[in-house]
């Protein structure tokens, strides 16, 4: 168990910060943050991130915890909680809420609240819309500046990050290199 987690689990009695679950939890980063880290992280359940990072699965039913965690002393949680009830567009607990204009423009990072326009998509070579913890595969051999290795065609990257600033480009780990990868080079696999 890393510090961040003791510290995480002590904060939060060892149950999600969000919906109060104590079973498989994770260190969750919020986003665009991607180091773990007291101020920018939170311990989350597993049914939690996935729906956090997968909006298409999304159940709204497991969401009615945001009208307690949205109150929670921790900005990391109210950042969370702010996206989600952006996501789920519950304007009236969201008009309860404050946070400063520092906390809200980490709040809108990854696009969640925005109307479409402007909004930043990642999408692989054949269209396909890219997520934060997908995985895909190279379909080009790719030199590696820097790092003095190739990244060769049919490579799987699993666990993507998504550059939340450029639709072009995302993050992922090959040959045991944490590297940033042209989206026009990959296909999604999931």
């Amino acid at each position: 168990m890393s510090v961040i987690e003791k510290k995480l689990k002590d904060r939060s009695n060892s149950v999600c910060e969000l919906c109060g679950n104590p079973h498989d939890l994770q260190v969750f980063n919020v986003a665009p943050n991607t180091v773990e880290n007291l101020e920018q992280s939170i311990l989350a359940c597993k049914t939690c991130v996935s729906q956090i990072e997968n909006p298409e699965t999304t159940d709204a039913n497991h969401w009615h915890c945001l009208s307690d965690s949205m109150w929670n002393e921790n900005l990391p949680v109210q950042i969370v909680a702010w996206r989600m009830l952006t996501r789920l567009k519950k304007n009236d607990l969201l008009d309860m809420m404050y946070l400063d204009e520092e906390a809200l423009e980490w709040a809108k990072a990854t696009g969640e609240g925005d109307d479409g326009e402007g909004k930043i998509v990642h999408k692989d070579s054949n269209g396909n819309i890219l997520l934060d913890g997908d995985s895909v595969v190279l379909i080009k051999d790719l030199d590696v500046k820097g790092a003095n290795f190739t990244a060769k065609r049919g490579a799987a990257v699993h666990n993507i990050k998504l550059v939340w600033d450029n639709a072009g480009q995302i993050e992922g780990r090959v040959e045991g290199q944490y590297i940033v990868i042209l989206t026009q080079y990959v296909k999604k696999t999931k």
